[in-house]
C-alpha cells in the first residue's frame, strides 16, 4: 500500500495535527513515513501545506511529484484548489466548504466551490459547522480527517487509536470531542 497525501489549509486550522494523526496510525501499522511541511508567513492566517507519504516499502523522497497525489485533504477550499496540480487523475479531493478569507481579494465562495466540484472525485462538507454543532469549532480538522478516512488505506480504528494517543494528555473530554468529529466526517464521506 502507498498513499501520497497533500494536506492544505491556513495557519491555525490544524493541518499539522491531521498529519500527526495519520502518521501515528501509519507508524502503528509498521508503515514507512515521510513528511515535508511548509508554514505560511504567520502562525495564523498564512498558508500551510504538508506532503505526507506513507507506504509498505521504503520511501526515497518526502516530496510528492505533481500529478501523483492520491489525496488532497484541505480545511480551506481555496487552498485545496492551490494544490490541484499535484492531484492524480484518480485522486480524491476532500475539503471544507467554509472559506478562511485571509486576503482582501478572496474570490466569491461559490466560484471556488464550483471549481472544487469540477474534480471528478471529491467530498465537500462544512466541517466548521459540524464541529461547532459537536461543541468546538477547533475540531473541524478532525471532521475533515474523518471525511478523508475511507480513502487513506488505514483502518478506522487505527485513526481512533492515534487520536487517543496524540490528544490523550489533553484529557478525556478533548479526546472524545475529536473522536466524535472524526466519526461525523466519516459518516458524511460514507454517505457520498
Amino acid at each position: 500500500m502507498k498513499k501520497d497525501i497533500i494536506l492544505a489549509g491556513v495557519g491555525g486550522q490544524g493541518i499539522l495535527s491531521i498529519a500527526t494523526i495519520i502518521g501515528a496510525a501509519a507508524v502503528e501499522l509498521g508503515m514507512h513515513l515521510k513528511q515535508a511541511e511548509v508554514h505560511g508567513m504567520s502562525q495564523r492566517g498564512g498558508d500551510v501545506q504538508s506532503h505526507l507519504r506513507i507506504s509498505d516499502n521504503p520511501i526515497a523522497s518526502d516530496l510528492i511529484p505533481q500529478g501523483k497525489a492520491d489525496l488532497i485533504i484541505s480545511v480551506e477550499p481555496m487552498e485545496a484548489l492551490r494544490y490541484l496540480p499535484w492531484l492524480s487523475k484518480e485522486g480524491w479531493l476532500i475539503t471544507s466548504t467554509e472559506p478562511f478569507k485571509n486576503v482582501p481579494n478572496y474570490p466569491e465562495t461559490e466560484s471556488v466551490l464550483v471549481e472544487v466540484k469540477k474534480v471528478k472525485q471529491h467530498v465537500m462538507l462544512d466541517a466548521e459547522k459540524i464541529a461547532k454543532d459537536l461543541g468546538n469549532v477547533r475540531a473541524a480538522n478532525m471532521v475533515i480527517l474523518g471525511a478523508a478516512s475511507p480513502y487513506l488505506g488505514i483502518a478506522f480504528d487505527k485513526l481512533e487509536a492515534a487520536i487517543r494517543e496524540v490528544f490523550g494528555r489533553k484529557g478525556e473530554e478533548v479526546v472524545n470531542l475529536n473522536l466524535e468529529a472524526l466519526r461525523a466526517g466519516a459518516k458524511i464521506a460514507n454517505q457520498n
